[in-house]
């Protein structure tokens, strides 16, 4: 599943903001200004998730899920607190995507013919050049 996908659901109606003061660079103005945008989402109360899809975001992401069951986002490299807030929703759906998606089953392969060859073919070179070592009787 893409971001593009999830965007058109409308979680932005579930979607709780809160602005701070931000740390780092950015002089006097980080100072007086509430730029870091904090996105909270509760993944358990969603009603545009199915229980399917909450249980695999519970799963993959509860690193950043909180002991009340939100998702926290944080974005504060960017000055102004608009252009933070974007940065985060992006990071959520990038996030929530990345989540979804399911891994592909991994497929067993067996050495090709030739790269048998290639592998006897360097332990034979090893070991002829190991025997050369050898003292002569």
């Amino acid at each position: 599943m893409t971001a593009e996908e999830l965007k058109t659901r409308g979680f932005e109606e579930e979607l709780i903001f809160s602005a701070s003061r931000s740390s780092g660079a950015g002089g006097q103005n980080v100072n007086k200004v509430n730029t870091k945008v904090e996105l909270r989402f509760n993944v358990e109360d969603s009603q545009l998730l199915t229980p399917e899809e909450k249980e695999l975001i519970s799963a993959k992401l509860a690193a950043q899920i909180s002991n009340d069951g939100f998702l926290i986002i944080v974005s504060q490299t960017e000055r102004s607190q608009l252009k933070n807030k974007e940065t985060a929703i992006s990071k959520f759906y990038n996030l929530l995507a990345k989540a979804l998606t399911r891994r592909k089953k991994r497929k067993p392969t067996s050495p090709t013919k030739i790269s048998k060859e290639k592998r006897l073919e360097g332990k034979r070179k090893n070991s002829e050049k190991k025997g050369l070592r050898k003292k002569i009787e």
